[in-house]
């Protein structure tokens, strides 16, 4: 299915971050599988180091070039926030220097979060044409490697492990629900759910205007360029277009696509904090949304993977608070 991210790939991932990131709890919630008429299993990637799943594709990453016996002088990268937290962390473990590269505008905590993992922060543009190229341009000046924050099959397979650890916990999954941007998470699970249980389907879900039902329909990237972000609350899964990896992974292997409002994203942050105490951002809070919408009705009464990727919340901006 994809020959350059193989299910041994992801074993190695998963053994090559073993002891330095979490294996995340599955946790259950017998009032939200109520709610929802659907047995719920939240994969809880909001308490994994950093604060996000991406800790798993930087350091399976990283680790894999210095195995290579490359050891970068710089890393650079570019970020929405959590991927820039998760390579900054990765590099300081390994005692690499780097730089992370951000939209202005991105929340105070995770710029805070980047210093605090030791590593240079930039800011650009807040356009992906901005990020990308400020990035390069680092790269190039400073003899940097790029870790791309989801155009990378490393990357990819550090992911997958999400789904590798959800699957040999709840084997029988008959959906995974997952948020997602450029499509790294979502073509890492999926690829895991094709190698471990092909009859596990993997549902995507999306912020208002990403039409990414249309593309997969359509097998063809029917975006507009430049390259946009969209206009949401959950900057986690802002980035509007796949990466050129990941899309023809998911036009291959993905189910379906679920389009959910900020104002449902916000309530699902809401009731996932007053139903099992667990502090998410608004792009977990898409997931949950999806979970609980009639859109995903035909699920009812089955297994179901929710993926809480990330809880790198500004705690003076809730979601609920500030959506109408």
């Amino acid at each position: 299915m994809c020959e350059e991210v193989t299910l041994g790939m992801i074993k190695a991932a998963a053994t090559r971050i073993q002891g330095q990131l979490h294996r995340t709890p599955v946790m259950t919630c017998s009032a939200l599988n109520r709610i929802s008429n659907k047995q719920l299993y939240f994969k809880c990637e909001n308490l994994q180091k950093t604060g996000s799943f991406k800790a798993r594709g930087a350091l399976n990453t990283l680790k894999t070039l210095l195995e290579t016996g490359v050891k970068p002088e710089l890393v650079v990268t570019h970020s929405s926030g959590n991927h820039g937290q998760a390579v900054a962390w990765a590099s300081d473990a390994l005692n690499l220097p780097c730089t992370v590269v951000v939209p202005e505008g991105t929340p105070k905590v995770k710029c805070q979060a980047i210093q605090g993992y030791n590593a240079e922060l930039v800011f650009c543009t807040p356009t992906p044409t901005g990020r990308k190229e400020t990035a390069d341009r680092i790269a190039k000046e400073r003899n940097g490697v790029l870790v791309h924050p989801y155009d990378n099959y490393n990357v990819i397979a550090g992911q997958a492990t999400i789904g590798f650890e959800l699957l040999q916990e709840v084997p029988d999954l008959d959906y995974i629900i997952v948020p997602i941007s450029g499509g790294g998470m979502t073509s890492g699970i999926s690829l895991a759910a094709h190698y471990m249980n092909p009859e596990c389907q993997v549902v995507a879900v999306e912020p208002e205007g990403k039409n990414l039902q249309n593309c997969i329909d359509a097998k063809e990237r029917l975006w507009d360029n430049p390259p946009q972000f969209l206009n949401t609350i959950a900057e986690g899964i802002k980035t509007q277009q796949l990466g050129q990896l990941t899309f023809p992974i998911l036009c291959n292997l993905l189910e379906k696509v679920i389009t959910v409002s900020d104002k449902e994203m916000a309530d699902g942050c809401k009731i996932i904090a007053e139903r099992m105490k667990l502090v998410v951002e608004a792009a977990s809070g898409a997931a949950i949304a999806a979970a609980l919408s009639n859109q995903c009705e035909f699920m009812n009464g089955k297994k179901v993977g929710i993926i809480l990727c990330g809880g790198n919340l500004d705690m003076d901006a809730l979601p609920w608070q500030i959506v109408n």
